[in-house]
C-alpha cells in the first residue's frame, strides 16, 4: 500500500543540465545543423506549395 491514493502524482525532479564548453568545430557543425534543418524545411514548404523542385526542366527547341 502507498501513501498516495488517486489524485495527480508529482513529476520526478531532473537533473540541471551542466554547460558544456563547445570548441570551434563544435560550434561550426551545429550552424551547419541549423542551416541543413532550415534549407530542408524551405524544401518540403515548396514541396507542399507545388513548385517544381528543380529550375530546368525539359527545354523544347523551336526547329524541327
Amino acid at each position: 500500500m502507498s501513501s498516495r491514493q488517486g489524485g495527480k502524482m508529482k513529476p520526478l525532479k531532473q537533473k540541471k543540465k551542466q554547460q558544456q564548453d563547445l570548441d570551434p568545430e563544435d560550434i561550426a557543425f551545429k550552424e551547419k545543423q541549423k542551416a541543413d534543418a532550415a534549407a530542408k524545411k524551405a524544401l518540403m514548404a515548396n514541396m507542399k506549395s507545388g513548385k517544381p523542385l528543380v529550375g530546368g526542366g525539359i527545354k523544347k527547341s523551336g526547329k524541327k
